[in-house]
């Protein structure tokens, strides 16, 4: 006779005690500070204000993992976005509704959490994306809009290197990173 499991039990490595790497958002987030958001002319809803969302990558970005997050842009992003991030992808062509740039000043000031949270929960009109894309693959992502925001506004300063070793600490073994496999 099978043995009954726990609707609520986590399978071995599955934790995520690293809320910054899984979240996008800080430890102790401030309860009281609501997002404020504003709605555009379009019709779509931007965030104007990021309480409790990460401003450093929890992991080290490398060449790899910006290479690894054109790749997902490419293939989860660009058909909204566009290539460069100005929202101009081939759906929003025919018809689809234009997502902000990525270049504008609200974006460009935004902490990278965000970018993972919209990834992760989705917002606005964007559906969530938790299913498809893994973690690390978000991150990835993230520090791919980073760069297509550098190569628009050459002089800004982005933050891309994680603030302390603590931040960088990897899933734990057997956690699931990218593609259900192991880190």
């Amino acid at each position: 006779m099978p043995r009954a499991i726990c609707p609520r039990a986590l399978p071995r490595g599955q934790l995520h005690e690293n809320k910054a790497f899984f979240t996008g958002k800080i430890d102790n987030p401030n309860l009281n500070a609501p997002v404020a958001t504003t709605t555009d002319a379009t019709g779509n809803t931007l965030v104007a204000s990021f309480p409790n969302d990460i401003d450093e990558f929890p992991l080290p970005v490398t060449k790899e993992l910006i290479d690894r997050g054109q790749e997902r842009f490419n293939i989860y992003c660009i058909v909204c976005h566009g290539p460069t991030g100005n929202g101009d992808g081939m759906v929003v062509r025919r018809g689809f509704p234009k997502p902000p740039t990525y270049h504008d000043d609200r974006l460009r000031n935004a902490p990278v959490g965000h970018f993972f949270d919209v990834i992760t929960n989705g917002w606005g009109k964007m559906n969530s994306y938790a299913y498809q894309v893994q973690p690390a693959d978000r991150w990835a992502i993230a520090a791919y809009i980073r760069a297509l925001q550098a190569s628009q506004n050459p002089d800004q300063n982005f933050k891309m290197n994680p603030k302390t070793e603590a931040n960088t600490a990897a899933p734990k073994t057997g956690e699931t990173t990218t593609h259900g496999g192991q880190r």
